[in-house]
């Protein structure tokens, strides 16, 4: 279904086109999507978090846990970046420059269930207008997974406007790579939400470099 040579040639093209800077620029996927109306139908919209096959060298996600019980343990094994208690929330309470800076700095939020009434009350307004609600796993979760998975991931977001981009890769990563990123973002866009049918164009760009369009299907 998904022609790989050309969506490694449009990865290769973007990498020529973009100007060299003295910072490892990202590789960014921007797909247009037609008859979706995030504005007005809710259904149209999306969030969702996506591993990719090939891990990000030098974006690795930052992820803040919230958690309570053995978890505060299993999250310290599991070297998150933030590990935030049900007294650090609370203090958090009408401070939202002090949760606007979390928001800002970190990728992803996990949390225990026992937690959610209070983050959603305390940290809610910021974080939810943001897609950055935490995802809730269980104390017992295999806290090592989550975060391993995390680290790899990347977030896929349809809200007001009818397209979305997303981080695949980066400038020192194999161009064969990254494409295999894209492929697996499209896959599971697809399979989760939007058909083929839906999708009116592709394009891929380094940070600060022009997008370069691509057919990624066979026809």
């Amino acid at each position: 279904m998904f022609n790989l040579d050309a969506i490694i040639q449009a990865v290769e093209e973007a990498k020529k086109r973009a100007k060299k800077r003295r910072f490892i620029q990202s590789v960014d996927l921007i797909v247009k999507l037609r008859d979706v109306d995030p504005k007005k139908k809710p259904e149209d919209r999306i969030n969702i978090t996506i591993p990719l096959p090939h891990s990000i060298p030098n974006k690795i996600p930052k992820i803040c846990a919230i958690v309570s019980g053995a978890a505060l343990t299993a999250v310290k094994d599991a070297r998150v970046d933030t590990i935030l208690t049900r007294e650090d929330v609370e203090k958090m309470s009408g401070d939202k420059k002090t949760i606007r800076k979390l928001a800002q700095t970190h990728d992803f939020f996990i949390a225990t269930p026992d937690l959610m009434p209070l983050i959603g009350r305390v940290m809610g307004p910021i974080l939810g207008p943001r897609g950055k609600m935490p995802e809730v796993y269980p104390p017992n979760a295999d806290w090592k997974a989550v975060v391993e998975r995390l680290r790899r991931s990347t977030r896929v977001r349809v809200k007001d406007q009818p397209q979305f981009m997303t981080r695949v890769g980066s400038e020192i990563m194999d161009s064969k790579e990254i494409a295999e990123n894209i492929i697996t973002v499209l896959e599971e866009i697809m399979r989760r939400k939007y058909g083929r049918d839906k999708i009116e164009w592709t394009k891929v760009k380094l940070t600060m470099g022009p997008p370069v369009e691509f057919e990624p299907f066979i026809e």
